[in-house]
């Protein structure tokens, strides 16, 4: 990995930079404005994609796309990527492809998911991708699916998740 893709998963060129996305944008905006907001860089990407080295790259309705970058600090005692760094990828694209599909004021919380680790990913697994798409979206929840893929499209891990959808309190 060069310096340069080590960066782009720590720095934002845009003037998003890290935080949470402002309450008003919530209320204001639909779940799938919102992301693509992120996605450009008009809004804060999730301190947490910094730490871990991911981010969303894209987003459709009913469909979020994830792709991250393991590394030595996200390893284990026996010298793989930590199951929860695949969890944490995992849960944010299954989250979003659930909110690309959110109106003006609903907000999404993941109630459970379900992690199936098939591969072991190493530094040296490089860039993964992590798709999820919305498998049902009804009033108070909503279903997503996901894989994570590596650069030679061998399945590392895939999981589902259900989400609770419910209305934010309007801001003042």
């Amino acid at each position: 990995m060069t310096r340069s893709e080590s960066e782009s998963y720590r720095d934002r060129d845009a003037s998003g930079g890290f935080g949470s996305v402002p309450p008003e944008a919530i209320g204001s905006l639909g779940g799938l404005e919102m992301l693509r907001k992120v996605v450009s860089g008009e809004l804060p990407a999730p301190p947490i994609s910094k730490t871990l080295s991911f981010r969303i790259v894209e987003v459709e309705e009913g469909r979020a796309v994830f792709k991250g970058m393991p590394k030595a600090e996200h390893l284990n005692l026996i010298g793989t990527v930590h199951g929860g760094w695949t969890a944490t990828i995992m849960d944010s694209a299954l989250a979003c492809a659930v909110q690309t599909l959110l109106k003006k004021g609903e907000a999404v919380a993941t109630t459970e998911f379900k992690v199936n680790l098939i591969r072991p990913i190493t530094p040296e697994t490089g860039e993964v991708t992590c798709e999820a798409t919305v498998v049902s979206r009804g009033r108070t929840t909503g279903v997503s699916e996901c894989r994570v893929i590596d650069g030679l499209g061998r399945v590392m891990a895939f999981g589902t998740e259900t989400c609770a959808i419910f209305a934010v309190p309007a801001q003042e």
